[in-house]
């Protein structure tokens, strides 16, 4: 990775006659040899030559940082290019399409200096940064018809080989932290398999069993194993994949070139982690960070349900500033901080609207924070969160809890509901008693016929 130095330049020339005038030796070899160059040089060249000048301030390393988190991201390209008929067709497509391009840079600025970041610890091409443009267009709601999702896209099982949880209350597919170490995680690992990140990044989309058994077949006929001699193996998603990232890497290298202005995104970092000691209420957590709802979702989209639980290990993501804010309001909040626990339905006869007027609350607000469609029903055996009472404020939802809650619904019976609905309570347990029976009966019945198409179809088979 190589710093790009880039002070203003009467900063520079300014640096660069008093190094002239009192350090020859040291400017000689710091001097690019280009005519016409003021000065090119290491910034531990500069850094060196401007401290041992008397009563000048030390200059420190953030100086020469690069203040553009795309110049950084440029500067660490290290994946061999492509270049054919596809990745043109892909260039020309991003660059047709300013306003999305433009949409999909302002999400990518909440998250991006975070995987930069990450990818220059692993001494990783920073280009796989841009992955997430052709994966979700950096939204982390995102979710694929095969039910892939974040950023990232990763599939239920492929997350749970990298420790991302799914459960009823988050789906760290979609966090920002744990999704991209995983996803990092994953692409080193097929690199290792593979040593070829163009083929690393086509097993990422199409499986490494996939490309594996296409490698073998062109070894098998003597051909070349190469990505490109590959990709007419391959599915058109996965033959389209590492050209569109080209495509995209393409334009961010040279925006000019195709008409495109990037907007700037400042290399330093957006947002930054707050540990949680105890369940937090979505909205109160936004409340106490001054955010809206919406932009404190954006940084947490792996919350599923009003309040976020989990162990102390779970944290929240919040711009620097409101982190700030988050801790001061917190200090002087005098409520309690969730207003959810849980219940599991453990009788047939519960349902949402008693459990509803139990709680004080209404069936429309145990679907809404349970997700539950209308027109259904638990079935027993479910853990859904409800409104706490005052007996139990204070304690929080066990992690065992959070680990192993599931829910069910079926459809509702309207024709139920509406027969027996202007019925005395004597007429309706008559009536729950007489559907019960009918119930019974045409299980009986059913049985009956399962044995009888048994025995025949025993005879059949003799």
């Amino acid at each position: 990775m190589h710093a790009t130095i880039r002070p203003t330049l009467s900063r520079l020339a300014g640096a660069a006659a008093l190094l002239a005038a009192t350090t020859a030796p040291m400017l000689a070899q710091a001097a690019d040899p280009a005519p016409g160059s003021v000065m090119q040089a290491s910034s531990s060249t500069i850094l060196a030559a401007r401290t041992a000048l008397p009563g000048t301030p030390a200059l420190k390393a953030d100086d020469f940082k690069e203040t553009d988190l795309w110049g950084r991201l440029r500067s660490g390209y290290a994946i061999p290019d492509i270049n054919n008929d596809l990745v043109t067709k892909h260039t020309q497509y991003y660059a047709k399409s300013p306003d999305n391009l433009a949409r999909i840079s302002g999400r990518a600025s909440l998250y991006l200096y975070h995987v930069v970041q990450e990818l220059e610890k692993r001494n990783m091409p920073t280009e796989l940064a841009l992955l997430p443009v052709i994966e979700s267009a950096f939204n982390p709601q995102a979710s694929s018809p095969v039910n892939a999702a974040g950023i990232w896209q990763f599939m239920p099982a492929t997350g749970r080989d990298f420790s991302l949880k799914q459960n009823l209350f988050k789906d760290d597919r979609r966090g920002v932290l744990a999704s991209t170490d995983a996803a990092l995680t994953y692409l080193q690992r097929l690199y290792t398999m593979f040593g070829d990140w163009q083929l690393a990044l086509a097993a990422y989309n199409w499986g490494e069993g996939n490309v594996q058994k296409a490698i073998k077949r062109n070894q098998s006929l003597g051909k070349s194993t190469d990505f490109e001699s590959l990709a007419e193996l391959m599915p058109a998603e996965t033959r389209n994949y590492v050209p569109k990232l080209q495509a995209v890497k393409n334009i961010i290298a040279n925006p000019s070139q195709y008409g495109v202005t990037l907007p700037a995104i400042d290399n330093t970092p957006y947002f930054t982690a707050v540990d949680k000691t105890s369940d937090i209420d979505l909205t109160v957590a936004a409340q106490l960070a001054e955010l809206s709802v919406d932009e404190f979702k954006a940084l947490n989209p792996q919350f599923k349900r009003p309040v976020i639980t989990g162990d102390e290990q779970t944290k929240i993501l919040l711009p620097k500033e409101n982190a700030e804010k988050f801790h001061l309001n917190l200090a002087q909040w005098g409520h309690a901080l969730s207003s959810w626990t849980t219940h599991k339905i453990v009788g047939a006869r519960e349902s949402m609207s008693s459990l509803a007027q139990r709680l004080g609350t209404t069936p429309e607000v145990l679907r809404q924070a349970n997700n539950i469609p209308a027109q259904s029903r638990l079935k027993v055996g479910s853990t859904i969160l409800v409104p706490k009472v005052s007996a139990s404020v204070g304690n929080d939802i066990t992690d065992t809890i959070t680990d192993n809650a599931t829910v069910a619904f079926e459809a509702d019976r309207p024709e139920r509901r509406s027969r027996n609905a202007n019925l005395t309570r004597a007429q309706r347990i008559k009536a729950n008693a007489a559907d019960a029976v009918d119930e019974i009966r045409s299980r009986v019945s059913r049985i009956g016929k399962k044995k009888e198409a048994a025995r025949v179809n025993g005879r059949k088979h003799r």
